[in-house]
C-alpha cells in the first residue's frame, strides 16, 4: 500500500460497478431506480413526470397537442387591416421625419405633433407584439392583461406629455436640433 496513492481491492470496484466491463452510470429509469435500492411501485401515475407530480395551475396550455384551437372572435383590427396599418406607418415614418427635420418644429407644430404621435403610436404597436408573443394572456392569465394595460396607460401618459412639451415648449423636433447642435 503506498501513501501517496492509495488502492483498493477489486471486490471494491465490483461492489461500486466500477470493474472492468461493469457500468457505474445507468442510462435508462428503470436501471437506475434498480441501482438506488429505493423501492418503487413498477406503474408510474399519468400526473406523474420523473418523479415529480404535475401542479396544475402553471404555465401549461390545457388540452393537448391534437385538440383543435377554439375560433377567436373576427375583429377588424387584427389580421390583414392590422398588418397593412404597420407598414403604411412604418412607411410614412420616413417622409414626416425628413420633413420635420428640414423645417422648424416652432414654424409647423402641425407636422412636430404628427411625427411624435407617429413615433408613439409605432413603439406602442412594436411593444404589443412583443407583450403578444412573450406574454400571451393564455399562457399567462395574470402577468398577460396587467402588462397590456401597463402598455396601455404608458401610451396614454407619452401622448399626452408630447401635447403638454409640443403646445407649452419647444417640440420635439426643435428639441433634437437643440440636442443635435449643443
Amino acid at each position: 500500500m503506498s501513501l501517496i496513492r492509495p488502492t483498493a481491492s477489486t471486490s471494491t470496484f465490483r461492489a461500486l460497478g466500477l470493474g472492468l466491463g461493469g457500468r457505474g452510470l445507468h442510462t435508462s429509469r428503470a436501471l437506475a431506480i434498480r441501482a438506488s435500492g429505493v423501492r418503487r411501485d413498477a406503474t408510474v401515475a399519468a400526473d406523474e413526470t420523473g418523479g415529480f407530480k404535475y401542479i396544475p395551475g402553471g404555465p401549461i396550455l390545457k388540452g393537448t397537442v391534437n385538440d383543435a384551437v377554439s375560433d377567436l372572435p373576427a375583429s377588424r383590427s387584427h389580421g390583414s387591416y392590422h398588418w397593412a396599418f404597420e407598414r403604411v406607418l412604418s412607411a410614412a415614418l420616413v417622409p414626416v421625419t425628413v420633413g420635420a427635420a428640414v423645417s422648424t418644429g416652432s414654424a409647423y407644430p402641425i407636422l412636430d405633433g404628427i411625427l411624435a404621435v407617429s413615433l408613439i403610436v409605432h413603439s406602442h404597436i412594436g411593444f404589443d407584439s412583443c407583450r403578444v408573443d412573450y406574454l400571451h394572456p393564455r399562457k399567462f392569465p395574470v402577468i398577460g392583461p396587467i402588462a397590456s394595460w401597463i402598455l396601455k396607460i404608458a401610451t396614454g401618459l407619452s401622448v399626452w406629455g408630447v401635447y403638454e412639451f409640443n403646445t407649452n415648449d419647444v417640440g420635439l423636433t426643435e428639441l433634437v436640433r437643440r440636442l443635435w447642435t449643443a
